[in-house]
């Protein structure tokens, strides 16, 4: 069901964004998707999983193009554990020519599967990472890492995560 859900979206998506007139609606900001690689503790062992990332960043105030809020999600998959995380945060950036590098501090919830087992534990979210302007107009490629520091079942969890992949800025 979420692989049926997330096609869902991207197409409404999608459709949404091919209507010229939309992008007039949107606010200031860009939408990200890529591809993931994380290194998982999973209580004691160090475990490598792959996955997807996607993020969508509002730049809300014109006094301070630099500041911007960031829902950040990803799932990432290995045989009899599947993992999703949610987080919200501020990101601060600045423009540098063709590169846009950015710093972010973000909070949430992770979902856990791990043989049925479901754990739900709250993380934070500490990266940064850089955009680089393509020649395609409103379009970026970003490389991205995270610390993620949580807890699973009760004990304490470091986690890393990288990203690349492509960016809509609006």
């Amino acid at each position: 069901m979420p692989k049926i859900a997330a096609a869902v979206l991207a197409l409404v998506c999608l459709m949404l964004f091919s209507i010229p007139m939309s992008a007039q609606l949107l606010p200031r900001g860009n939408v990200y998707g890529g591809v993931a690689y994380g290194q998982m503790t999973d209580v004691t062992n160090k475990q490598s999983y792959r996955g997807w990332e996607g993020s969508a960043e509002d730049l809300p105030f014109a006094r301070f193009p630099h500041l911007g809020f960031v829902l950040d999600a990803n799932g990432f998959y290995r045989s009899g554990v599947t993992m999703y995380s949610g987080f919200f945060g501020p990101r601060f950036s600045t423009n540098l020519g063709k590169w846009r590098p950015f710093v972010q501090a973000m909070g949430g919830i992770r979902h856990i599967n791990s043989n049925h087992f479901v754990y739900n534990p709250y993380a934070i979210d500490f990266g940064g990472g850089a955009d680089y302007k393509l020649w395609f107009k409103s379009f970026s490629w970003r490389l991205e890492g995270d610390f993620i520091h949580g807890h699973y079942a009760s004990a304490v969890q470091n986690d890393f995560r990288a990203s690349t992949g492509i960016v809509w800025r609006f």
